[in-house]
């Protein structure tokens, strides 16, 4: 059953907040702190054996505290929140609690991508990374250094590619006005795509109240995909960019663009405890231009898994796109 957009809202709000063990937005490490060295350990606690790393749990999505992660589907998808349309008829192939709105993580990035090229700022123009651009909502860790010289078009490949926080806070942070009408020009060009159940309230994903639906995201990767830019730079497999005098290798968080089974036109993927594992994309096959949206998958390869099992359904089960008649599949809710 899906809920309201006003019902979510207040059941997010209810939740606990969540701390640096939360994630990153897939653009980093979590930052965790480390016990005083005098720290004593209680007597009755045992140690854990040496070399095995200590389990934190997961806090769980707004997905999973509403109950859509029992949702079953004819697919069997991890994902509790699934999308597949064909991008030239705009024909719902597939569909999984797809008005649910929910937080997205990095997926913010592909908006703050389109903010960026449609503005025509020079890409060539430097960008520097400084203590704003420090993440202090979930304390993630980044490769770029406060110092870091980059142009707006690496900060922007880096964003796409390998998910940078600080590259995607600094392009918000260098657009005319600063990072608050970066943000407005967000929520503005969601209004503007009819993406009636969107919010935005910075640029990189690591807020949960960046939220959006699935049928939304669909249209946003729509409108990305219009720009040849922001196809190429998120669908490059690694890049390396000079830090100083370091050059430095950073690779896509989605392993599906170096697959030679997969024509990807555009991608992104998405982290953070709140939102679950994420990943959108647009794809060529079975003779059709697909866009699919995954949203809290649970497990770290969950929302790969189900990409491919949405892609062996397309390939075994759809006609062409010049046949006639379309085959759906239709989530169902559980018992």
């Amino acid at each position: 059953m899906l809920l309201p957009r006003l019902l979510v809202m207040a059941i997010a709000l209810a939740l606990p907040s969540v701390g640096a063990q939360a994630g990153s937005a897939d653009g980093g490490k979590p930052a965790t702190k480390s016990k005083p060295a005098s720290a004593a350990k209680p007597a009755a606690r045992k140690s854990a054996p040496r070399g095995v790393a200590k389990v934190v749990p997961e806090k769980p999505s707004y997905a999973a505290a509403f109950g859509l992660r029992e949702t079953t589907d004819a697919l069997a998808l991890k994902s509790s929140v699934a999308l597949v349309i064909d991008q030239d008829t705009q024909e719902i192939l597939f569909s999984k609690n797809m008005q649910a709105v929910l937080p997205i993580a990095s997926i913010t990035k592909l908006m703050t991508a389109l903010v960026v090229t449609e503005a025509h700022q020079p890409l060539d123009e430097t960008l520097v990374v400084t203590q704003d651009d420090i993440d202090t909502e979930k304390g993630s860790r980044s490769r770029l250094a406060v110092g870091t010289r980059l142009s707006r078009e690496e900060m922007l490949h880096l964003a796409l590619m390998s998910s940078e926080n600080r590259a995607a806070n600094a392009l918000g942070r260098n657009y005319p006005g600063g990072l608050e009408a970066f943000v407005e020009a967000m929520n503005r060009k969601a209004r503007d795509l009819g993406m009636v159940d969107t919010h935005y309230v910075e640029p990189t994903g690591l807020s949960s109240k960046n939220q959006s639906s699935a049928r939304d995201l669909a249209t946003l990767v729509d409108a990305a995909h219009h720009h040849q830019i922001i196809r190429e730079l998120s669908t490059s497999p690694e890049f390396q960019v000079e830090v100083g005098r370091r050059e430095m290798t950073f690779r896509n968080t989605n392993g599906l663009v170096r697959s030679p089974t997969w024509d990807i036109g555009l991608q992104k993927t998405g982290y953070i405890s709140e939102a679950g594992r994420c990943l959108v994309m647009q794809a060529q096959m079975a003779g059709r231009k697909l866009i699919m949206i995954f949203l809290d998958s649970a497990g770290k390869y969950s929302r790969i898994g189900d990409a491919e099992r949405v892609r062996r359904w397309i390939n075994a089960t759809l006609p062409p796109a010049a046949e006639a008649g379309v085959v759906r599949a239709e989530s169902r809710p559980s018992s």
